[in-house]
């Protein structure tokens, strides 16, 4: 049962509510031919003074994080290139230097982020910590903070830059196809939480020795975009940093900010999202739909809500915020609830992929886990495997070769990224040992391409990258995600919207899938409604309003009819045999499930 709707509603845009601060204009421009520069990323964010697009970021670098008590960290022997700038885009920077000069003992904040009454770190704190002056070229915090345990740092930049030129080809591309639009610089808040030494950082010190690099990747990736997007960034990486940029007070966070929140948004994740919380006193309610979580597995609508989860006995460590289930971002698609992050995959020419094609080697597989632990308990089944084809692993080990792996397995070690990639490439095979992933072809609608392949010339099978996984899909996922909050109109356009009626035990989810659509929550508000109902020529002897995640539905057998009563719960996840739910479907853009046709 089906029905194409487009109700008459006020403008809600879909991640709803904050009074956003005022924005400044990206004008387009054309993009210029010259490469992103190769050199370190410094500190600063591009000053709100200063009109920013997609264009002008082959020009410009991004700092990955500066540090608080570190202002002096390769001061020494700079201090002759510690001139006041004159800089038109920075015209404060010399009154702002001047009175330093004259008022830095006034508060000791200023020494507390390094600053000395020299002027290197009058400069430094102006640039790195405020932003009324340009960033000095000689400063590189990313590299300090190699070798004191933020390997994870280095393992992003690197990918950055590995990355530069396809994200520069990507945003020419966007621009081109965005011309003429308006478009505004955001200020975003960037806190990395997992890697501040208050949560623990238990990823750093594994980088190098077979840890998760997946979160780093995703990161890293989510960094490059937003900079290539041309918006004003600051990252942080530490507990000291967050509080000085969101005016935290001093005490125990009872208190709210000292002044209003100077960002438009904040993308974070839970560790984050926990050190706002504490911080931040009364303003983190006040702000918090301005945060953006990137949560790689997805929170679905009844782990969010904290009394329902409580009430229904739905435990969870990571839930429980009553946020919009769209502020949380995933790293894979699993579930429409919530918004697809994502991140970027290599792109190949098509002389790579023919080279690929010719180096591929059929009786060969690549198992991907890294630590010895993974291994434990699966040598039957590699045992089956390498009857059939020679296994080839990564796994990290300091001395002696790990008991849980094999002998047959072919250990490579520890790899660099472009060398596991090209052992990747040569391999029939890939990763055997399952993750938490649903399978893609199970969570998207019409996805043939990623479908086994049952061809006898696997030759004539060329590689193949889909559009949400390429520079290009990200950054106009992001693109779209950004300026929808601050949409005049309802969005995604409810001229999307078709619903249907689930059979007992579908989810809306699937329901959706199977006429081809995808199932879109936030139209679940245009659905509850009893007349909806009579549209539909469903009998209703009554009608109740209560909380449950599987309402708005409909129990048949017995005419009953239910409608949402928390709108926090409305969810494409979850189904009863006893309930026919109503599914608020749309179309989506080819390629890129996240956005509807009409959403850019």
């Amino acid at each position: 049962m089906g029905l194409s709707a487009s109700p008459a509603v006020a403008p809600v845009n879909m991640l709803g509510g904050c009074h956003p601060i005022p924005s400044h204009p990206i004008p387009s421009h054309p993009i210029p031919s010259h490469p992103i520069p190769s050199h370190p990323i410094p500190s600063h964010p591009i000053p709100s003074h200063s009109p920013h697009n997609i264009s002008s970021c082959s020009s410009v670098t991004l700092q990955l994080s500066p540090c608080p008590n570190c202002l002096s960290a390769g001061m020494e022997g700079r201090r002759d290139q510690c001139e006041v700038p004159r800089d038109p885009k920075y015209p404060d920077c010399a009154g702002k230097v001047e009175w330093m000069r004259a008022r830095w003992t006034s508060d000791p904040c200023y020494a507390f982020f390094g600053v000395d009454g020299t002027e290197c770190s009058f400069l430094i704190y102006l640039s790195e910590v405020e932003w009324f002056c340009p960033p000095l070229p000689w400063r590189n915090h990313t590299v300090a903070l190699i070798g004191t345990g933020k390997e994870s740092l280095s393992f992003m930049k690197k990918r950055i830059r590995h990355l530069a030129q396809q994200w520069l080809r990507a945003a020419r591309r966007l621009e081109q196809r965005l011309a003429g639009r308006q478009r505004d610089q955001k200020h975003i808040l960037v806190h990395i939480g997992f890697l501040t030494e208050e949560s623990g950082d238990v990823f750093s010190p594994r980088v190098l020795k077979g840890g998760p690099l997946g979160e780093m990747v995703q990161w890293a990736d989510i960094l490059a975009a937003l900079f290539m997007l041309g918006h004003s960034l600051r990252v942080t990486v530490s507990l000291k940093e967050l509080q000085s940029h969101l005016g935290v007070p001093p005490g125990r966070g009872n208190c709210p900010l000292t002044s209003p929140l100077p960002f438009d948004l904040i993308y974070t994740d839970y560790h984050g999202l926990q050190q706002m919380k504490q911080h931040m006193g009364l303003s983190f309610k006040k702000y918090r739909c301005r945060v953006r979580v990137i949560d790689t597995f997805g929170t679905e609508p009844a782990y969010n809500h904290e009394e329902y989860a409580t009430l229904r006995g739905y435990r969870t460590n990571w839930g429980y915020w009553n946020l919009q289930p769209s502020q949380f971002m995933t790293m894979f698609p699993h579930t429409p609830d919530n918004s697809f992050m994502g991140f970027v995959s290599e792109e190949l020419n098509q002389t790579e992929k023919q080279l690929i094609k010719a180096n591929k080697v059929s009786s060969m597989a690549v198992v991907y886990g890294k630590e010895a632990s993974i291994w434990k308990g699966k040598e039957k089944f590699l045992a089956i495997l390498n009857k059939y084809m020679e296994i080839h692993g990564t796994v990290y080990y300091e001395t002696q070769r790990p008991p849980e792996v094999p002998a047959f397995v072919k250990n490579h070690g520890l790899l660099p990224q472009h060398e596991f990639q090209q052992l990747l490439r040569k391999a029939k095979v890939g990763e055997a040992i399952p993750g938490p992933c649903p399978p893609l072809p199970v969570s998207l609608p019409g996805c043939p391409q990623l479908l086994p392949v049952l061809c006898s010339c696997p030759s004539q099978v060329d590689p193949y990258l889909p559009y949400e996984y390429t520079c290009e899909g990200m950054l106009e996922r992001i693109h779209a995600y950004i300026h929808a909050g601050w949409a005049p109109q309802a969005w995604p356009p409810v001229a999307s919207l078709q619903v249907w009626v689930s059979e007992p035990q579908h989810t809306c989810t699937e329901t959706c899938r199977r006429h081809g659509l995808v199932c879109e929550p936030t139209f679940f508000r245009f659905l509850n409604k009893e007349e909806v109902f009579l549209q539909l020529s469903i009998t209703c002897d009554s009608t109740e309003y209560e909380m449950n995640h599987l309402y708005p539905a409909v129990a048949e057998n017995v005419h009953e009819c239910y409608l949402q009563k928390e709108p926090l719960l409305f969810s494409c996840a979850g189904h009863h045999a006893k309930y026919r739910r109503l599914c608020p479907c749309r179309d989506f853009r080819q390629g890129q499930v996240a956005l509807c046709r009409d959403c850019l």
